[in-house]
């Protein structure tokens, strides 16, 4: 196989960065995105800067990686690593990490690997986040790569499939590491499992077992700790909808304010703990382990170092004391922390634009807040025990 097979999937080629650019630059919708995130933009001389590039390490380098700075200083107190110790230079690798931000997940782990002179990982991106072309066009020029969704059945495993192949292409072939996130979407009550669907496509590309094809992609599990969620009052807003309907789906608007919010509005801390490569304990598990065995293994472990990874801030012990009525971890915050954790989640609930909220939603919503800031705790507890 040769790139020419993931040409529908796969990020552009050098070869095709300025032609891209040089379209991506007259449109209209790209304009009014770049004007929106940065107001003071001389979009001329901005466009005249794209113009001079030739290739997606570029691109990253002068245009992501500036804009990301700019986003760390503005929109976080922060944004830190640990284990890189753990990442062996000349290796490619999976990084699977829980999911918190549409977009920022793996824009921020990759500032992290250039700030320590580490290669960027491509990025599995949703096409249901796709909704105009010229977004296509510029994810794939950040290193991006689709995942096709909400196919029929048969369709939907030759997608699978194709994906698989490309994963195991890009790392084994191309030499690229890759980044995907542990489930299909956010987890919106931030209680992170990893999905035995997403384990289960990695072992269809490659030409082993389903089980050597997992091993070979070097699963590395990470960790991404938010110490505020700009979204959480959007997911629990989703929630109550789903409450009062079962069928209520977000729109393209609701995909595109988030990615919006997540973008521009205040984080706190981000840090990103990256675990240890699961290929040598995976090889030491029994030869004659079962597939579906052998596939909630996989998960176990990669949930394992993500929860054992969090960094847990004051909000959390202040959610997880509330949520269970208790003072249990009161030593990790002072009263200051308290009262500023609860205003903080005062006011994200205050802007949740849902009509004729009774008492009982009230509480609802305050209980599905507190229960997002406390899983990570509650999680990273159980995986400490094991």
């Amino acid at each position: 196989m040769n790139i020419e097979n993931f040409k529908d999937i796969s990020p552009y080629e050098n070869s095709e960065v300025a032609s891209k650019l040089a379209q991506l630059v007259k449109e209209p919708g790209f304009e009014h995105a770049v004007r929106f995130v940065m107001p003071n933009v001389d979009y001329p001389t901005f466009s005249a800067q794209l113009a001079t590039i030739d290739n997606k390490e570029d691109f990253q380098k002068k245009i992501m990686y500036p804009f990301l700075v700019w986003l760390e200083k503005n929109t976080t107190s922060g944004v830190s690593i640990s284990g890189i110790e753990n990442y062996e230079p000349g290796t490619s690798y999976t990084f699977i990490t829980n999911h918190r931000d549409i977009v920022l997940d793996a824009s921020f782990l990759n500032l992290n690997l250039i700030n320590h002179n580490l290669p960027t990982t491509e990025i599995a991106i949703g096409d249901n986040l796709l909704i105009y072309d010229w977004i296509d066009d510029l994810v794939r020029l950040n290193k991006s790569f689709i995942v096709r969704r909400n196919l029929k059945l048969t369709k939907a495993l030759e997608a699978a499939k194709h994906l698989s192949a490309y994963i195991h292409f890009a790392i084994l072939h191309k030499h690229e590491s890759i980044w995907i996130a542990q489930r299909e979407g956010r987890a919106k009550d931030s209680n992170d499992l990893t999905q035995e669907s997403l384990i289960k496509m990695l072992g269809l590309g490659g030409d082993g077992s389903m089980r050597e094809n997992i091993e070979s992609v070097n699963l590395l599990p990470t960790a991404i700790s938010y110490e505020y969620d700009p979204n959480d009052y959007l997911k629990v807003k989703e929630f109550l909808l789903k409450k009062r309907d079962p069928n209520f789906k977000k729109s393209q608007h609701d995909d595109l304010l988030s990615m919006e919010t997540g973008l521009l509005k205040g984080k706190g801390h981000i840090h990103f703990t990256i675990g240890k490569c699961l290929t040598g304990r995976l090889r030491q598990l029994p030869a004659d382990i079962d597939k579906n065995s052998f596939v909630r293994t996989v998960c176990d472990m990669i949930d394992n170092q993500i929860h054992s990874g969090y960094q847990i801030y004051p909000i959390n012990y202040v959610a997880y004391d509330r949520l269970n009525g208790d003072h249990r971890f009161s030593e990790h915050y002072t009263d200051e922390e308290e009262r500023n954790a609860l205003d903080y989640i005062d006011r994200q609930l205050s802007l949740i634009d849902v009509e004729d909220i009774t008492p009982e939603e009230t509480v609802f919503m305050r209980e599905k807040m507190f229960g997002m800031y406390a899983n990570p705790l509650a999680n990273k507890l159980k995986a400490e025990e094991q």
